[in-house]
């Protein structure tokens, strides 16, 4: 069974917490299932931006938890911006979440 994204989001802030990164929500999503995607800025001009992995990632015989892959490394700001506009007007129930972590770590499972 997977836990809800809004759970899922909670535990996500609260272990960046505690690793010493800030992080928040930028938009709130489909409490339940919404997508995740996750904006990891360095603080030094490199931006990454990691979103659900394809459904073909998954193993029926595996774990359910939640997949990651990055979508875009090393970009500008501008640049995910726009691809998170298109992602929500294709799903407006994303959820966007923002890590700034000098380390420019990501806290994902297995990216």
């Amino acid at each position: 069974m997977r836990v809800t994204s809004d759970f899922w989001v909670s535990a996500l802030i609260r272990r960046c917490q505690l690793e010493g990164a800030f992080s928040t929500v930028i938009h709130k999503g489909a409490a339940e299932a919404g997508a995740i995607f996750v904006i990891v800025n360095n603080l030094q001009g490199a931006n990454s931006l990691f979103g659900p992995a394809p459904q073909a990632d998954y193993s029926s015989t595996g774990p359910q938890q939640r997949q990651f892959e990055c979508l875009m490394s090393d970009v500008e700001t501008t640049d995910i911006d726009e691809k998170i506009a298109r992602e929500r007007s294709f799903d407006p129930d994303i959820w966007v979440v923002e890590i700034e972590d000098r380390q420019g770590r990501n806290f994902l499972p297995e990216t």
